[in-house]
């Protein structure tokens, strides 16, 4: 709990600065795009949260996590509902490395065909016998 407490009150810290100090337009736009954001609409705000909670888990943004499931808990959320976006978020994470999994395949096809002279090993082809057994 102390790193949460240290979350918000450095957040506090910042956003007083920023808007106190610096008047930091740039800052107030991005609070106005914020506000803009999360408001119902075609999606309920409790959704948008719920989205952002796993967005927030995708991108480490510990923050972020603290922030929108503080937000997504007063706008109804339930316990269960959080751990279903912080679920989805897992998957997320997991989508990218499959993904970058196949350029990877991609190198080794290129380093282990090129250093067969470029020809490419045929795939083993199975046949069937007559008792429907497969011959490798």
């Amino acid at each position: 709990m102390e790193k949460i407490e240290q979350i918000v009150k450095q957040r506090k810290w910042a956003n007083g600065k920023l808007l106190m100090k610096y008047n930091s337009r740039v800052f107030k736009a991005v609070q106005q795009l914020e506000q803009a954001t999360f408001r119902d609409g075609a999606l309920p705000k409790k959704v948008k949260e719920l989205i952002a909670v796993g967005i927030s888990v995708v991108n480490n943004c510990e923050s972020c996590m603290q922030w929108h499931i503080g937000e997504a808990v007063k706008d109804g959320a339930t316990e269960r509902e959080i751990l279903e976006a912080v679920e989805v978020a897992f998957e997320m994470g997991i989508g990218p490395a499959v993904v970058n999994g196949r350029f990877a395949l991609e190198v080794i096809d290129g380093l282990f065909n090129k250093a067969a002279g470029g020809r490419k090993k045929p795939a083993p082809q199975h046949r069937r016998q007559k008792k429907g057994k497969i011959n490798r």
